[in-house]
Order: C-alpha cells, then sequence, then structure tokens
C-alpha cells in the first residue's frame, strides 16, 4: 500500500464523536494547523479498517501501526459529546484515494482509547528520560538494601488510573484483588494502604461480636515473636490483648515448636508471627499446635510474598518445595505488604488474604469505617435490602451505607496504587526467581568467610523467596557488627538490623502489658550482631560481586584472611 506525506495548514483538525471517517482524508489534510501531535489515519479497503497510529515525528516517516488505534467496520457508533475533542496533527500521512473506504464513526470509548494511548507514548518516553537505570559503577554507584524495580509499562498502568480520575478504589483494585488471590490459591484477597494496616485489619476482625465464643476478647493471649517487626505485635495492644513474646532460632531466625508450648496459658487464643525475611516458619509444627489449642493462626507474609513450604500431608507428600504451596494459604487470615521495599510494590499498599468468607466480609468491615454495608465504592444496593433493614436500635429501614456494625478504619488504598500493583504482579515470577538467584549468589560468594559469620538457613521443606539476607557476626570475630556495617555504609552498600532486635528493649514497649515466655536469649542476640543485605531484583551479578569483595576486604583489613 503506497503512502504519502502530506503536510497541512489552516485551522486545527476537530475529530468529535459521530464524525465519518472517510474517503475525504484529503480534505481533512487541508484543515490541519501548527503541529503539536503526529497522526497518522490509514485506510484500506482490504481489511475495512482505519488505523490512528500516534506519534512525534522529526521526519516524514509514519508511526508503526503497532502503536496505533484500530477503528473497524464493526465499531460503528453514533452520537456526539459536548464539545470538541482536538487532535493538531504534525503530520498526516494517506494512501491514494483510490485505497480509502468508509468505514464507521468515531465513538467516545474509541477517542478514549486513543487519547490514552498518546498518554502511554509520551508516558514511555518520559521513562526512557527520566526513570532508567544507570549502568552500576563499582565504589560511585550505591547498592541499596531495598527498592523499586520498575519499568515504562508499571508507569503506564499509574498514568493509565490517574485518568480514570476515580482515586478510591475501583476496577484496578478489582482486578488486583482477583488476580492476586489466584495466584496465591486462596479465597479471595481485600486490599488496603498498607501491610501494617493488613496486619490491624487481621486482629482487629477477629475481635467481632459476630464470631460468638471465637472471638477476641480484651485480655486474652496472643502469641508472637519478640524478634520481629512492631506492626506484627502492635494490633495486637491495639486491642486490648496481651502479647506474649517468644525467642526464635538460628539462623533461621524463626520460632521453634517448643517455644509455643511454653507461651501456652488457659488465656491464649491466637498466634500470630511472621515468616521472618521470606524464610517460612515451620508450618506444620505451628499448625499442629493452633489445631490442637484451638487457635487462630495469622500469617504476617509481608516479607515472604513466593515463599513455600512443602507440608507433611498426604497432598504434598513427595512434592518439591519450590512447586508447595505458598506462603499466605496456610493460616486462617494472612497480611501482604506492597511497600516499595518488598517484592512487589504499590508505594504504599497491602492485602488480607483468607479463605473465609465470613471473615472476608469482617475484614473489609472493618476496613471500610466499620459499616455493615458491603457495597463497593460507586455501588449503592449490593445488598438488594439498603432501606430494608433492622439493626440494633435503629429504625427500620436506615440507609445500611450508613449502618455501623463494628469500630472500624478508612484503610483503603487508591486505584492508582492499585494500578501499579496489577502491572508489578505481572513480573512477580521473574521477581521471585531474582531473589532466589541473588540469594544463592551471596550465599556462596560469603561461605569462605563463615569462620567470622553465621549465614542464614532456609527452614526444611521450604523454598523461600527471601526478602533480605541476613548475616550474624560471631562473638569471637575480630570486628564487631557495627564496624562491618560502618564499612559497608562507607563502600555505598546499605544495610538493615533485623528490625527491632528484642523489641521488649524497644522504648514503646516499656511498662506495657505483655508477658515474656522462657528466655529471649537469641533475641537479644540478634540485637547485638545480626544485620541484613540487599538481594531484591534490581541488584545484578555485578553489585552483589562488589559485596562479596567489600566482606572480603573487611576480613582482610582485620589481618584475618588472605
Amino acid at each position: 500500500m503506497k503512502e504519502t506525506g502530506i503536510l497541512g495548514g489552516g485551522k486545527p483538525l476537530s475529530l468529535r464523536v459521530g464524525d465519518l471517517i472517510s474517503t475525504s482524508i484529503h480534505d481533512i489534510a487541508r484543515s490541519i494547523a501548527k503541529p503539536s501531535l503526529g497522526v497518522v489515519i490509514r485506510c484500506s479497503k482490504v481489511r475495512r479498517e482505519v488505523i490512528i497510529a500516534c506519534g512525534n515525528q522529526e521526519h516524514d516517516v509514519a508511526p508503526s501501526a503497532d502503536s496505533g488505534l484500530v477503528i473497524d467496520a464493526e465499531s460503528v457508533g453514533e452520537g456526539t459529546i459536548p464539545g470538541d475533542i482536538v487532535i493538531d496533527l504534525d503530520r498526516l500521512f494517506t494512501v491514494g484515494a483510490d485505497a480509502c473506504t468508509k468505514v464507521g464513526r468515531l465513538t467516545t470509548e474509541k477517542t478514549d482509547r486513543l487519547l490514552r494511548k498518546l498518554a502511554a507514548i509520551r508516558t514511555t518516553e518520559y521513562y526512557e528520560f527520566a526513570h532508567k537505570p544507570a549502568a552500576f559503577a563499582r565504589g560511585k554507584s550505591a547498592v541499596p538494601v531495598s527498592g523499586r524495580t520498575y519499568d515504562a509499562e508499571d508507569m503506564r498502568y499509574l498514568v493509565d488510573s490517574a485518568l480514570d480520575f476515580w482515586l478510591t478504589t475501583g476496577r484496578f483494585a478489582e482486578e488486583f484483588e482477583r488476580e492476586f488471590a489466584g495466584f496465591l490459591g486462596a479465597g479471595s484477597a481485600s486490599l488496603c494502604n498498607s501491610g501494617s494496616s493488613a496486619n490491624l485489619l487481621a486482629l482487629s476482625c477477629l475481635t467481632s461480636p459476630e464470631l460468638g465464643e471465637k472471638r477476641l476478647k480484651p485480655g486474652d493471649e496472643v502469641i508472637t515473636l519478640a524478634a520481629g517487626f512492631p506492626t506484627t505485635v502492635n494490633p495486637i495492644l491495639q486491642n486490648s490483648l496481651v502479647p506474649v513474646f517468644v525467642d526464635i532460632g538460628i539462623p533461621t531466625y524463626n520460632v521453634e515448636a517448643g517455644r509455643l508450648d511454653e507461651a501456652l496459658s488457659a488465656k491464649t487464643r491466637a498466634v500470630m508471627i511472621a515468616h521472618t525475611l521470606g524464610n517460612p516458619f515451620d508450618v506444620d509444627a505451628v499448625l499442629a499446635f493452633c489445631e490442637r489449642n484451638d487457635l487462630w493462626l495469622i500469617e504476617d507474609c509481608c516479607d515472604a510474598l513466593g515463599s513455600t513450604y512443602a507440608r507433611r500431608d498426604a497432598s504434598t507428600a513427595g512434592q518439591p518445595a519450590s512447586s508447595a504451596p505458598l506462603a499466605g494459604t496456610f493460616g486462617h487470615i494472612s497480611t501482604f505488604s506492597f511497600y516499595p521495599a518488598h517484592h512487589i510494590t504499590m508505594g504504599e499498599g497491602g492485602a488480607v488474604v483468607t479463605g473465609d468468607r465470613r471473615l472476608k466480609i469482617l475484614l473489609e468491615s472493618f476496613r471500610d469505617w466499620g459499616r455493615a454495608c458491603w457495597c463497593s465504592p460507586g455501588h449503592d444496593d449490593t445488598c438488594k435490602r439498603r432501606f430494608e433493614w433492622k439493626l440494633g436500635d435503629l429504625p427500620y429501614g436506615y440507609d445500611h451505607k450508613y449502618t455501623y456494625s463494628h469500630v472500624g478504619y478508612n484503610l483503603k488504598p487508591t486505584d492508582m496504587q492499585a494500578a501499579v500493583g496489577l502491572a508489578q504482579l505481572r513480573k512477580l515470577p521473574a521477581f521471585i526467581e531474582a531473589r532466589k538467584r541473588n540469594f544463592k549468589t551471596l550465599y556462596d560468594g560469603l561461605l569462605p568467610l563463615q569462620e567470622f559469620f553465621i549465614l542464614p538457613e532456609p527452614t526444611a521443606k521450604s523454598d523461600p523467596s527471601w526478602f533480605g539476607f541476613p548475616i550474624a557476626v560471631r562473638p569471637d570475630a575480630p570486628f564487631s557488627r557495627d564496624a562491618l556495617i560502618r564499612h559497608l555504609d562507607r563502600h555505598k552498600i546499605g544495610t538493615r538490623l533485623l528490625f527491632g532486635g528484642n523489641l521488649t528493649r524497644q522504648p514503646a514497649y516499656k511498662d506495657l502489658n505483655y508477658r515474656i515466655a522462657g528466655n529471649l536469649g537469641n533475641s537479644d542476640f540478634v540485637m547485638n550482631q545480626v544485620f541484613w543485605i540487599g538481594l531484591h531484583p534490581g541488584l545484578n551479578r555485578p553489585e552483589l560481586e562488589y559485596v562479596i569483595d567489600c566482606f572480603t576486604d573487611c576480613a582482610k583489613q582485620a589481618g584475618v584472611h588472605k
């Protein structure tokens, strides 16, 4: 098909919904004004289509049809919208008049898609200019402990959601919840604004009167870890429950089964613990303990998205750990974080997952102001009884959307956050593999230095999707943990301590109501000797080899390693 470039002049081309796209293309060409946008309009009588392709053209070369919008004979629409949708054309490329055929009218839907396509093209160009990662330079580039791994696609999803200007949860949130639950093989996922909020919702919903005798009440005890992240513990205190702190094992950094038995009392009603740094806890032992004592189990998976554990039952017998069930599918409720440091990011964001329909309704009630209504934003009568309820001491027919069954919060995310998360979710399998690969590179590289360090070990029957690489500096090493961290910092290598160390020694927990089961010697060891380094997908072999070299240099400077 021969194309001819025509450079126009005159008044702007105004394409309104309802305008006929036809053989009058040469007339359109004559009305083009000052250039600001490159567009191709191409007609084909063979395929009966018009392709409008967009791009900023510096030369008389048409953009690829792949970047365009196809208006075919089946999508003819009628009607107009208020005002004009004006497209100023930089270059107009047409075929000869003998190849043109009338194909239909420009519709609102097609115009919307065209303008979104333009925004996507410009967003990709901006990513390439402003956000594309630079090459790593040893000693000059930072090696962050965590960070966002994103590309132009993530930014396009974000811009697409912004064009909706829906702002609260909407179509992207609904799609993310569905796909995320599908990835996990779980019943349902409910989005919220952070992993910390996910933990708050998970525990708070168990205080609902609708759970009857299973309801958690003030003074009930919840077993948790002393060497954990504060927001795994804080919801226990915020709901007037009593945390019972237990110690961990090293080098898995997870609870050991015997410590759970030691923590049990007549007041114990739940267990809320994390898979530390992505390393699953002993699921068989923890589940057996909870089932034996009729306890709720909340899995904090904020660091463990993609980790698996091969359970000791008939359904997984002989199954490799890498294809076993995912963390987050074992407890009554599980929680996830999508903070920039985590496996996928929404900026701020989290999710609560459960296979129990009753718990899902309670979770979303606490998330959505505590209301009894379960309508999604923008919907008014999902239950079909909005003005027909009689609840509490309210009059009959009181608006269900303003009836509250719990003392709740507003912890929803925006649809823009969900859009980024949805784009990230498509990359998750590759992210998980990168984390596992980077863990192995670091482990193999630091193995010759194990006389100074205790290296991490996966829990038996697990295949972790590691969040970070924990390292314990042996007490008899010729250098301290703090000296090593300062050495790494001078070389632009990021580090973090293992969260709060022994939380019972943190200022925030002084004089609060909690109980300690046994001793917390290993939690104190973590507080004094342990830190972790990054292995996120944004790091590649050159960065990891530089990190290994810096550890080796520190040992050499101490005069103890050749």
